[in-house]
């Protein structure tokens, strides 16, 4: 018996023990979905020949694709746009660079591989202002790129970066006739902050998609398309069921959209190789007000709400989803299973290889027909 009463004496405290680093994990995780962190290093610059004008990469998935794209890194340039891939090897990719490094110049190894390749407006060549969006997070800065038609392109950047994103869009979109307004939201960098700071992944950011469309509306828009990219697709797809301005919706473009955040969370914790329950307990503390807010969150995230797979019937306006069956990092599983279940109202051309927001670096061409092609179809002329 004191055998006994000595092994529960031990056990018990080995058990509060694991059950506090569980909690403290499952917190942990939750916290990485909701708040906002800078952009991961994800490739190495292993060489740079100012002679040729070339640089050499780690070989990734990504670093490794075909088309324009660019490259965040520290030293004489925080930015640079590379372009086409002229050798590689097992481990190793070589690319021609099109932003000019100088001999002497410093360039730090580690790096971050964007589709995003504009970084400023005015790399587009197109006329465009500086506006503030006043939204209940407070004045939100946006770029408009004015045009004569009164149906409006809003875009809508995805989780972890900024409106430059969208800039990739707004050529194509222009010469169609449209004006495009590229926003910012709540607690992205440019955006106001909210009391935590915290991304509610789509569940309160359509409010400044939302104040977006009315100033569109007090600038003479009378209809708007939305276009979000990643999280924006949650967002966009958020603002369509949720605004009161949505009868001026006449169309979504989603590009690699969210468009379930359980499936896309599930999917990303098994490649960072955690198990079940991890992801389905850290969901699950994000549901809840205390143990969301505990989580870093400013309240509970609606995970059942931000399904649109499961509220397909409440959609009512034409969609086009631009997804690579290969994205890599938001699955597109969903975006398929939306076009099942509203094919009245989705049009999902097949893309692969792309993989995440990078269609447009990838296959421009066959990525702007797909846009043009899908408005002229949906009888969206910039003329209305």
């Amino acid at each position: 018996m004191k055998s006994l009463r000595h092994a529960v004496a031990l056990l018990v405290p080995a058990l509060i023990a694991l059950g506090t680093a569980m909690a403290l994990l499952v917190f942990s995780v939750a916290r990485r979905v909701v708040i906002p962190a800078r952009r991961p290093a994800d490739t190495e610059i292993l060489a740079v020949d100012t002679g040729a004008q070339t640089i050499e990469l780690t070989r990734t998935p990504d670093t490794e694709l075909p088309g324009r794209y660019g490259l965040f890194t520290s030293g004489t340039h925080g930015y640079v746009k590379l372009g086409a891939v002229l050798g590689a090897d097992a481990t190793t990719v070589r690319r021609k660079l099109l932003t000019q490094i100088e001999p002497g110049s410093q360039v730090d190894r580690s790096a971050a591989f964007s589709g995003w390749y504009y970084s400023t407006p005015s790399e587009l060549h197109l006329p465009w202002e500086n506006v503030l969006i006043g939204s209940p997070a407070g004045p939100c800065p946006a770029w408009l790129f004015s045009a004569e038609s009164t149906t409006w392109v809003i875009q809508i950047h995805g989780r972890g970066v900024t409106r430059a994103e969208c800039l990739r869009a707004v050529p194509v979109l222009h010469a169609a006739g449209f004006p495009n307004l590229v926003v910012s939201y709540r607690n992205d960098g440019e955006a106001p902050r909210s009391r935590s700071g915290a991304y509610a992944l789509g569940a309160h950011e359509w409010r400044d998609v939302d104040a977006a469309i009315s100033f569109a509306r007090r600038r003479g828009a009378e209809r708007v398309i939305l276009m979000g990219w990643s999280m924006g697709g949650a967002v966009a797809l958020q603002t369509a069921v949720n605004s009161g301005n949505r009868d001026r919706i006449a169309g979504l473009i989603l590009e690699s959209p969210v468009v379930d955040w359980r499936s896309v969370l599930r999917f990303q914790a098994r490649e960072a190789g955690m198990h079940a329950p991890l992801p389905d307990l850290a969901m699950s503390a994000l549901s809840l007000p205390l143990t969301a807010r505990l989580s870093g969150a400013d309240g509970a995230i609606p995970f059942d709400s931000l399904d649109m797979v499961a509220r397909a019937d409440e959609l009512s306006v034409p969609i086009l989803i631009l997804h690579s069956d290969d994205d890599g990092f938001v699955p597109a599983d969903a975006s398929h299973a939306l076009q099942a279940a509203r094919p009245d109202l989705v049009t999902m051309p097949a893309f692969s290889v792309a993989r995440h927001t990078k269609l447009w670096n990838y296959d421009e061409a066959g990525w702007s027909a797909a846009i043009t092609d899908w408005l002229a179809e949906q009888g969206l002329s910039a003329s209305a």
